[in-house]
């Protein structure tokens, strides 16, 4: 075969060295190429991380034993050679940046698993990378500023799970310098400051928050097909709002970066959220500010007793599933006697001002029926309401003893809306778990009702105002409007602000750092909007605009005008999904004949295709597999036609 002459820049000799030229014929493989490359250069080095990016083609020649013919590379290719690794700043979830190497040659989901080892996040799927913000260019001098923790030289393990030592991984506990890095990532930040808050971007509706999500990375492309460059900065956020296995042994990093997005996702607005919540989150960021600084901690693990404990767990499981069937009954019977209660029912319909009647309600299964009265409950029900599938979403005052559950039900024409209005806290909480499992297809029989209720009992009992007499109503160290959203600020003066926020903080006070912050990500969990990702799209037949929520488990239709829920698709009903990638458009198929088809505005149609492929994905994750990823069935779900 005929020789001819290729051109390769080599990155190392610096950016003003000449390419160097080899004389190569079209069946020399890539290695052969690379092998050239490194014999004319003379530096003795380990090339082993180094790749060959091909320019025209944005495209990575790491299949080595390819020829030249086979890639379709001739004379006028520009080639370039350079490490597959190198320096990227991360913007984290807690404002802090981090400088690490980050492969750039690999798709960004890989990219995501090595990020987070280095970092000890377990669970990476859950997280991906996104183009930040362009914030306004400021000052040099202030830019500079910006204090920005290295971790370029922690060496890059192929272990799975880094070796840990005194409970961190063993990179960090290699210098002063490494442990305090450790420490930005798993120790909380102190409440920032009103004015650093002030200056964050805050959207200021459901378009600006689709906005954002038009920013995530592609996880099936690499950093470089995506035109980020070395030393770039990019963000890194949890994506998917499904946690699995949250383990405050394991998950120090993980639950302190967590609990940092919620708090601004709160601070900044960014989910809605009632003004008792809002004190509560306040009193909760308080307590974790003051724990966190005397405890260093979240927890500092033993290797030794943590096989203990997973043993015991173990043996724990086991013998509860060999008893829970008699326990199952008694649970059901338990709950099957209190679940039968005058309840007051509301059904908001439009141009009318009924307000709620009482009726006589029963819990069966997964479905409630009302009567006129208890003694008419022997017959048949004025309706039967089956909740499987149904939204479930607290209205709770307890000060002003308001306990309602929103009930949003599925139905062909859209969701039908009901309030259930429950005398006291104890009824609520019941009537609450109940409607909580059936929502999930479990019954009142299911081992899990007496711990929902307890939970829900506890979230009731912080909101309560605090019957301590000795309870300060003034603290001169508490900046309350480092705790609250810039609307409170707005509204509220500081001193009336902090006996409120006290008030809240006297129900929390007595917890411990793990527990408080396991405490506000369960009530940041619990709001109506949580796992909200949207989207500006455009349905077909449809003229003007609407907003597509993507969650955990459906896909809800929002009316842009009003910001109305129009209608809810729920991923268990889907049939098939499906991208028509020329023009842009996705097409959904549901059970009962229904299809849906759409065009994306603020994202790109992979990227909507990405999220719902990767809660699917989540949803199949399992306690037996949990340590081994199955990246194969991501990509089959999230790639689109580029995976294939």
């Amino acid at each position: 075969m005929a020789s001819w002459d290729l051109a390769v820049t080599v990155e190392d000799l610096g950016s003003d060295a000449p390419a160097v030229t080899l004389s190569v014929a079209s069946d020399l493989h890539v290695g052969g190429v690379i092998l050239k490359l490194v014999e004319k250069t003379q530096i003795k080095r380990d090339w082993s991380d180094h790749a060959i990016w091909w320019e025209q083609k944005q495209q990575w020649l790491l299949r080595t034993a390819w020829t030249l013919e086979k890639y379709g590379i001739h004379a006028d290719a520009r080639l370039l050679f350079m490490p597959q690794h190198k320096p990227l700043k991360l913007g984290l979830p807690n404002g802090k940046t981090l400088r690490l190497k980050a492969c750039f040659s690999r798709p960004v989901f890989q990219t995501v698993m090595g990020i987070c080892k280095i970092l000890d996040i377990r669970h990476p799927e859950e997280l991906s990378l996104l183009r930040p913000i362009e914030e306004k260019k400021k000052k040099k001098d202030k830019d500079s500023a910006e204090e920005i923790y290295d971790l370029t030289e922690v060496p890059l393990s192929s272990a799975s799970r880094p070796l840990l030592y005194d409970g961190m991984p063993a990179h960090f506990a290699d210098s002063p310098e490494m442990e305090a890095v450790y420490k930005m990532l798993s120790v909380t930040q102190p409440p920032p400051a009103p004015e650093v808050i002030a200056k964050q971007y805050r959207p200021a509706s459901v378009v600006d928050k689709a906005h954002i999500n038009g920013r995530w990375l592609d996880s099936s492309r690499c950093l470089m097909q995506q035109g980020i460059q070395e030393n770039d900065r990019v963000w890194l956020r949890f994506k998917y709002f499904s946690f699995y296995d949250m383990d405050p042994k394991y998950d120090v990093v993980r639950l302190t970066q967590l609990y940092e997005q919620a708090r601004w996702a709160i601070l900044l607005e960014d989910i809605d959220c009632t003004e008792e919540e809002m004190m509560l989150f306040g009193a909760l960021q308080y307590h974790i500010s003051k724990v966190s600084q005397s405890e260093p901690q979240m927890v500092s693990s033993n290797a030794a007793m943590d096989d203990l404990d997973s043993a015991l767990q173990s043996l724990e499981v086991k013998l509860e599933g060999e008893s829970s069937s008699a326990s199952d009954m008694l649970v059901g019977h338990i709950g099957l006697d209190n679940m039968r209660n005058m309840i007051s029912y509301f059904r908001p319909k439009r141009l009318t001002l009924k307000g709620y009647k009482q009726y006589w309600f029963k819990f069966q299964d997964t479905s409630i029926s009302y009567f006129k009265s208890k003694e008419e409950s022997i017959g048949e029900p004025i309706q039967q309401i089956n909740l499987k599938g149904c939204e479930v979403a607290p209205d709770v005052n307890v000060t002003a003893q308001k306990f309602l559950i929103r009930l949003l039900i599925p139905a062909p024409e859209g969701m039908n809306e009901v309030y259930l209005r429950c005398e006291n806290e104890e009824q609520y909480a019941q009537w609450m778990a109940g409607c909580r499992l059936a929502s999930k297809g479990k019954t009142l029989a299911d081992s899990s009702f007496q711990n929902e209720i307890q939970s829900i009992r506890s979230f009731l009992a912080m909101q309560k105002k605090s019957s301590h007499g000795n309870a300060p109503t003034n603290d001169e160290s508490i900046n309350t409007h480092s705790l609250v959203s810039p609307r409170y600020h707005k509204k509220y003066k500081a001193k009336q602000l902090t006996p409120r926020i006290l008030d809240a903080y006297q129900n929390v006070a007595q917890l411990s750092l793990t527990d408080a912050v396991m405490r506000f990500l369960q009530i940041w969990q619990a709001l109506p909007d949580f796992g909200l990702s949207y989207v500006v799209v455009r349905f077909k037949g449809s003229r003007k605009d609407e907003v597509l929520g993507i969650a955990p488990n459906r896909l809800i239709r929002i009316d842009l005008a009003v910001g109305d829920v129009v209608k809810t698709w729920r991923y268990n009903n889907m049939k098939q999904w499906n991208v028509n990638w020329d023009i842009r458009q996705m097409a959904i198929e549901f059970e009962g004949n229904i299809n849906i088809a759409f065009g994306c505005v603020t994202a790109d149609c992979k990227i909507v295709h990405e999220f719902i492929g990767g809660y699917i994905f989540m949803s199949t994750r399992s306690r037996a597999k949990s340590d081994t990823l199955n990246e194969e069935l991501f990509h089959k779900l999230t790639g689109g036609h580029e995976a294939l």
